[in-house]
């Protein structure tokens, strides 16, 4: 049920508040243009800059516009155990199809802390879990074993969204929960090599400017066709590393507004990009082929 071309949908913002006409848009837009699922409130659509009314409004958009077309991957993540409980309830009740829970950032739990963590919400809703593990902006990284455990004691937990960036994670998580356990990437230049060591898809960033080659590269992954889907990395590679030159979701939200599907504003602490990050943006669409 969940593969392939995922975009962490991008929250559109107009005048200091949710552009929710343009994130309904945005929603139909990827569907149309083949996407295999949706993300809403990630860290690229800003979660934390959502206030709750605005997170559940969102989540449920993305849910009510895709009308089942697609499953909805609901943002339930927090640091605080009992908001992320709070978020998974309503993304159960709302009819999400599953739920993306960051490991907890800044408290820096320890190994039986996130187990805990995970073990609360999986107790809280019967809604699947991917658990989502970003050592690089939640400082803690979940190790293989509790993984595993999670995996083997927690009944909704069904997979992970990997933003490790070793490729040798993927085949020892592989080997530790089994060949049915979900693995999608969470970096989109590492795609590739995770889809190619059993993997079943990627969470993306670029996703939501690129759609269309996005699922197409996907589906040749799906099909085993790995040299097609190595001609699309190698369209989409300059475009993949233009994405994190700062701060995500800056570029992929500037990019966005040179294809006119929203504006590029963020919430503070966000701020616009640099003008040479504007450059190198545009450069890469232009090379992609999406712009000019």
């Amino acid at each position: 049920m969940f593969k392939g071309s995922i975009p962490a949908l991008i929250t559109p913002f107009a005048n200091g508040r949710v552009d929710y006409d343009g994130f309904q848009k945005l929603v139909n837009w990827q569907i149309e243009e083949g996407s295999h699922g949706l993300v809403p409130c990630g860290t690229t659509g800003e979660s934390p800059t959502l206030d709750h009314d605005e997170h559940r409004k969102v989540t449920e958009i993305a849910i009510d516009v895709s009308a089942g077309r697609v499953p909805v991957i609901a943002g339930c993540g927090s640091n605080s155990t009992r908001e992320a409980v709070g978020l998974m309830e309503h993304a159960a009740k709302a009819g999400a199809d599953a739920a993306l829970v960051v490991v907890p950032y800044y408290n820096k739990p320890t190994q039986e802390g996130m187990f805990q963590h995970f073990k609360a919400l999986n107790d809280a809703a019967d809604l699947p879990i991917i658990i989502y593990n970003i050592p690089g902006r939640s400082i803690v990284d979940m190790s293989v074993e509790t993984m595993a455990r999670c995996y083997g004691e927690l009944k909704n937990v069904i997979g992970v969204k990997d933003a490790t960036g070793d490729v040798a994670r993927v085949a020892l998580q592989r080997v530790a929960c089994g060949p049915d356990f979900l693995q999608l990437s969470g970096e989109d230049q590492t795609a590739l090599a995770l889809m190619a060591h059993g993997g079943h898809g990627c969470i993306s960033v670029t996703a939501n400017i690129a759609p269309s080659l996005c699922a197409a590269f996907q589906n040749a992954c799906m099909e085993g066709d790995y040299q097609t889907a190595l001609t699309y990395q190698d369209r989409l590679t300059r475009l993949h590393d233009a994405m994190f030159v700062e701060a995500s979701p800056g570029p992929v939200k500037y990019a966005a507004s040179l294809l006119g599907l929203c504006s590029d504003e963020m919430r503070l602490p966000m701020v616009p990009v640099s003008t040479q990050t504007q450059k190198t943006v545009r450069s890469a669409l232009e090379d992609a082929g999406l712009l000019g």
